[in-house]
């Protein structure tokens, strides 16, 4: 820095205050600062800067190894809040997410000094592990459904899933069946939930829902290898797309036309629905309003705890208790396409 303002004509103060943005510097001196910190190749100590201001701006991401397209998404739409918002993230990505392999991921990631933690927790393992991370961690789940008792941010999967079902209903459809996902999965819970509550809301029938999905277009396929010859099943409403997508394979192969024979709908709207044969309807998910959400969460937990959080350092300010911890639903909405029509077609 004392290079950098003796380059530039001006004192180390001047310095400092041009690398942290402060608006009492004039353009010229501004640019005039700015050119001698490019000639001279100068970057901030970061180190030295954590000592001074006891802030990191890191922050932990716990994930675990999966190219599932929602729990992917959401990794991405954190890494681009976070850009937004100034802060780095450490990501760690775990085999699974048992209680052990969390807590000890939340421990690393606390002796790397992150401001706080957020965890991408889909499945029931994930959110009673982080019901025993202590109470000084600033920690904020996604994808770990709507009723979680800790500080959340997850799409309303159920409502969702209700709007996909009655969305068959009201062209005609005397019943919906259901592909559902991994009894383990939050987000299998709650769209099968809301399946049933739409099928109930309009005195529909009663089926029992397929289960034993996957998530992959295999099960899709095996299920619909099942239902061909099953004149009864009019419409399907899936627990994503990729089941969807083995499901109107295994349709078409079995001579049953979609929509004309059967409607089909999904949810996630991955990026390859629209070109599905035919085109997929299905239930799409804002990913990037997840990631937004959820750091805006962290970030006014960690400002709530002061700089660095107490003496113990950053990553350590008091969340409140878990009864108070906010928790926000994002609506999902429905996308029409041509995989679902009135009964006939």
């Amino acid at each position: 820095m004392a290079d950098v303002a003796r380059a530039a004509g001006v004192s180390h103060q001047t310095v400092s205050r041009v690398l942290n943005d402060h608006p009492n510097v004039r353009p010229t001196t501004r640019d005039r600062v700015l050119v001698a910190i490019r000639e001279l190749g100068y970057r901030p100590n970061a180190a030295a800067r954590t000592l001074v201001t006891r802030r990191t701006r890191t922050l932990g991401v716990i994930s675990f190894n999966t190219t599932l397209y929602g729990p992917a998404s959401m990794l991405y739409g954190i890494e681009q809040a976070a850009r937004q918002y100034d802060y780095f993230v450490t990501v760690a990505a775990l085999a699974a997410l048992d209680r052990r392999s969390v807590l000890e991921a939340v421990d690393r990631l606390r002796d790397q000094a992150v401001e706080g933690i957020i965890v991408i927790a889909p499945q029931t393992t994930a959110v009673g592990a982080l019901a025993k991370v202590p109470a000084d961690v600033a920690v904020v789940a996604v994808g770990c459904g709507t009723h979680a008792s800790l500080a959340s941010v997850a799409v309303d999967n159920q409502a969702g899933a209700e709007r996909a079902t009655s969305y068959l209903l009201d062209l005609g459809h005397r019943t919906v069946h259901h592909l559902a996902g991994p009894r383990s999965w939050l987000d299998a819970q709650e769209r099968e939930a809301g399946w049933r509550r739409s099928l109930e809301r309009r005195g529909a029938p009663q089926v029992d829902p397929m289960a034993g999905g996957d998530w992959s277009a295999r099960t899709g396929y095996e299920f619909g290898v099942r239902i061909t010859a099953d004149p009864s099943v009019t419409a399907v409403f899936c627990a994503n797309d990729h089941m969807a997508l083995g499901l109107l394979r295994a349709l078409q192969q079995g001579g049953r036309r979609v929509p004309e024979d059967v409607s089909v709908v999904g949810f996630d709207d991955i990026p390859e629905a629209e070109y599905f044969g035919p085109p997929l309807t299905t239930v799409r998910q804002d990913f990037d309003e997840v990631g937004r959400r959820a750091l805006r969460a962290l970030i006014e937990m960690i400002g709530a705890a002061g700089p660095g959080g107490p003496a113990t350092g950053p990553g350590r300010g008091p969340r409140g208790s878990r009864a108070e911890a906010p928790r926000v639903a994002i609506e999902p909405t429905l996308v029409v396409r041509a995989s679902a029509a009135r009964p006939g077609g």
